[in-house]
């Protein structure tokens, strides 16, 4: 799909990885809508760009979610790309020093990890099947899994698990889209430099770079932006979950 002149659904968009993928598509020539719990930031990074929308929302609820859409269906007419990068991060083994992990933990990772995910992914792919086809095409999906879905290290279950489970719907949904105009694909990234990776502490962050094969570097976010506008604009890929991680295979802790 052209990038040109079409709306994009940033989920996430405020920070790190999803920021990236606002500036590249804004630079490609998309109508970005910025959709973010942190309603300051997403104004912050929309202002940065031209013809852009900043949303706050809590994408783990149905209702917010679907008033984010009718926000972005109301400034800009259309929805034509949803890309979720939304995530947090959690760090809890199932059992430690003889104490049960805690559930709450566990929800809100999956909360917003996965089921953030199939919401945004739910109303978008309903706003989609509204456009009229182009070049046989309606909208495209991309989210964002991790290479912990496939090697999550000890104390990773919760993240892991949400991250998995990203990468299983890739195909089902795909499935459900099969004849509508609309593709999904996934991308799984590595370690990158984002915010979340600077919150980690140097000996934690040497480490891992010890796991990455080549370039033996932290990723870079606009590196994961082009990958995402190449999934949108290649016709042909579909249902894929496609890894960005140097060859990283995360080691067991």
């Amino acid at each position: 799909m052209k990038i040109e002149n079409k709306v994009v659904m940033v989920v996430g968009g405020a920070s790190g990885l999803g920021r990236a993928v606002c500036a590249e598509f804004a630079a490609a020539g998309g109508r970005v809508a910025v959709v973010d719990r942190d309603g300051e930031a997403a104004r912050h990074v929309a202002g940065t760009l031209p013809d852009a929308l900043a949303v706050q929302a809590d994408i783990t609820a149905a209702a917010p979610m679907e008033q984010s859409l009718d926000a972005v269906l109301e400034a800009f007419g259309a929805l034509h790309i949803n890309v979720n990068t939304a995530g947090v991060v959690t760090a809890a083994k199932l059992v430690s020093r003889g104490r049960a992990a805690e559930l709450d933990a566990f929800e809100r990772t999956v909360g917003v990890n996965l089921i953030g995910t199939f919401n945004a992914m739910r109303v978008s792919a309903a706003a989609m099947l509204r456009n009229e086809p182009e070049n046989g095409e309606r909208g495209v999906i991309v989210n964002t899994a991790s290479g912990a879905a496939f090697e999550g290290q000890s104390g990773q279950a919760a993240y892991s698990a949400s991250k998995a489970g990203v990468v299983g719907l890739t195909l089902p949904v795909a499935r459900d889209l099969a004849g509508t105009g609309i593709r999904i694909n996934a991308v799984a990234p590595g370690l990158f430099d984002t915010p979340m990776s600077a919150g980690l502490p140097d000996p934690v962050r040497a480490g891992l770079l010890e796991s990455v094969l080549e370039p033996k570097r932290l990723g870079r976010p606009n590196e994961f932006a082009r990958l995402v506008r190449h999934l949108v604009e290649n016709e042909y890929l579909n249902g894929e979950c496609v890894r960005l991680d140097a060859a990283t295979r995360l080691l067991p802790r």
